[in-house]
């Protein structure tokens, strides 16, 4: 009989690590699925501010380059991103956005994304 009370004392609390360390590995997976949720969301708001810029880059696009791409920046920084590059190419106008995004504490990526707009060519 005390063999098997000894054998009983030695497992007292092993359920409890063995639900703590499941648990720990759900939290694990639910951060890394929330840090790439937010970079994906950061790469679709890089994309979203470039081609608002570029789009109101080509309406004032025969003023000149800096109108251009200053409307362009505001249109870029509006919609949270930042203004890393802007070109005129004829009636077009290529603009570079950046979104900066910490999706855990102590690790931050950059999402950059390129657009183009322009007149209709036919």
């Amino acid at each position: 009989m005390e063999a098997i009370e000894g054998t009983a004392a030695l497992d007292r609390g092993g359920a409890t690590i063995c639900l703590l360390a499941v648990g720990l590995v759900f939290v694990l997976v639910g951060l890394f699925g929330a840090a790439l949720g937010a970079a994906r969301t950061a790469g679709q708001q890089a994309r979203n501010s470039a081609d608002f810029g570029a789009l109101a880059g080509a309406g004032r696009a025969l003023e000149s380059d800096d109108v251009a791409c200053g409307r362009a920046g505001e249109l870029v920084r509006a919609n949270g991103g930042r203004l890393v590059a802007c070109r005129l190419d004829g009636l077009d106008v290529v603009v570079t956005a950046e979104v900066r995004v910490a999706p855990l504490p102590g690790l931050v990526r950059t999402a950059t994304a390129t657009s183009r707009a322009g007149p209709l060519r036919g």
